[in-house]
């Protein structure tokens, strides 16, 4: 990127909706099925049919202007968004304009905070199929599928602070249950607005919109190729024309799709067949009382144990299911379990879930399986390094329950401290040069000698004793 210049963006999200049926009709919003069986006469626009608004994505409305500290208006109304296109069949999209369910808020991305300008519902519209040769099929059971269009101030300086911004959003939507957050399927879209302009300027330059960009990834790469094609262009001595451009992974590439459209181009006005929304106070309360605790106040409260560093405690509310099996995992437990149930939770387990590309609600080694096995380490069973290298692995097989599994496998350690210190003298005896070391102030040097007594017992010595008898018998 040349010096000198500043990138800026704004993003606007469309968030598919967690309803079971579409913003103006009972048709499913079930994905996968077979195309245009989900488009009933009102996805379709037959003649004579009415919308009827979708009273639960209303309320996902409102949770998220809870959630970002927007203001819900009171009244909203919605609009038609005039444009032709094959898969929108009414010549229309009905969405909101001048009067937007919420207004304003804001979105915490680290230390720095992305204001908001508003959220809007809408209804999605169909999608065409390309096919080569065999022409465009059009498959409209998207017809109709509720969306939350969020759209933020330019407020974003780069394609990674875009990102990371991107990716708090999904991960807030999710959080609240408004969106399962599946970017493959199409649930969270986002579009950038990119610009770019000098140092120091405070005039923002002509933008150009990326659309539909569905993974993170693809995001930051788009980004950073339009704001350099702009770059070279105004470098050049040309200017930025305002317009909507598609990016191509396999091309690394934006390429113009069409002249980007002002709002006046779309003919905004009240939609006749559908009544204001009035949002109660009542509505608001009720919507309050059925959200999760933020992550914010589960973060602090992870911290409230002691011992979970402020990096487990975010890891630990990276969604929404992580924060609930891990609650489950604490409960019960005794203090100086958590920050190991924490570390299993972070990083084992999490690997095992990686691994299978697996939600952890579908993790195969359950939190009161987790407290199980804290308990035979805490009482001197297994090692932690047993528990996690042959136990955890064993239990996500399916081999058992932590008692059966270290039976099988015969872990139990040696914590007969006659046992131990027998093997302590040999290796004493064994190791002059390492007892010289360890002596003269070489603390590697005991770790030498511990790892000789836990190859003569085959693993099984406790290592606190191993560690706690040759310090004694050493004088350290």
């Amino acid at each position: 990127m040349s010096a000198g210049w500043e990138i800026v963006v704004g993003i606007e999200t469309h968030t598919q909706l967690a309803t079971r049926s579409k913003m103006f009709s009972g048709a499913s919003t079930a994905f996968g099925a077979a195309p245009n069986s989900q488009a009933s006469a009102v996805d379709i626009a037959l003649p004579g049919v009415l919308p009827v608004v979708n009273r639960a994505a209303v309320e996902c409305a409102i949770k998220f202007g809870l959630a970002v500290n927007g203001k819900i208006n009171p009244r909203s109304i919605f609009a038609r968004k005039n444009y032709f296109y094959p898969d929108l069949p009414k010549g229309y999209q009905i969405s909101q304009y001048e009067l937007p369910i919420v207004q304003g808020g804001q979105v915490k991305v680290g230390e720095k905070v992305v204001r908001l300008t508003r959220a809007h519902l809408e209804e999605d519209a169909g999608k065409s199929l390309h096919e080569g040769r065999d022409g465009t099929g059009i498959d409209l059971n998207r017809a109709g599928t509720p969306l939350l269009e969020i759209v933020s101030e330019p407020d974003l300086r780069g394609a990674a602070e875009a990102v990371a911004y991107a990716r708090e959003l999904h991960t807030l939507v999710v959080w609240i249950g408004v969106c399962d957050g599946n970017m493959q399927e199409g649930s969270f879209r986002c579009d950038a607005n990119v610009s770019v302009r000098k140092a120091g300027e405070q005039k923002l330059g002509t933008r150009c919109e990326l659309k539909n960009l569905n993974s993170f990834r693809f995001m930051e790469q788009a980004i950073e190729f339009e704001a350099k094609r702009q770059i070279e262009i105004l470098e050049d001595g040309g200017k930025i024309v305002q317009e909507t451009r598609l990016y191509d992974p396999q091309k690394n590439e934006t390429r113009s799709m069409r002249t980007k459209e002002d709002a006046h181009d779309y003919r905004y006005f009240p939609d006749p067949d559908l009544l204001p929304i009035v949002i109660t106070e009542e509505m608001i309360s009720r919507a309050r009382d059925s959200m999760p605790r933020s992550r914010e106040d589960r973060r602090a409260e992870f911290l409230a144990y002691g011992n979970v560093s402020a990096e487990q405690a975010a890891q630990l509310t990276s969604s929404l299911g992580v924060t609930t099996f891990a609650l489950s995992a604490f409960k019960d437990a005794p203090r100086d379990a958590i920050p190991t149930l924490a570390n299993w939770i972070v990083g084992p387990l999490a690997a095992k879930l990686n691994e299978e590309n697996l939600d952890i609600s579908r993790s195969r080694v359950s939190p009161d399986l987790l407290r199980a096995l804290f308990r035979r380490v805490s009482d001197g069973t297994i090692s932690n390094s047993s528990a996690v290298g042959k136990v955890l692995p064993a239990m996500w097989s399916g081999q058992g329950d932590p008692d059966q599994i270290i039976d099988k496998l015969g872990l139990k350690q040696i914590s007969d401290a006659g046992a131990i210190e027998k093997l302590v003298d040999e290796a004493i005896a064994a190791g002059a040069k390492q007892v010289a070391d360890y002596k003269a102030g070489r603390e590697k040097a005991l770790q030498s000698l511990v790892g000789q007594v836990m190859k003569a017992s085959k693993g099984k010595a406790n290592p606190a004793q191993v560690n706690e008898i040759l310090r004694r018998k050493l004088g350290g």
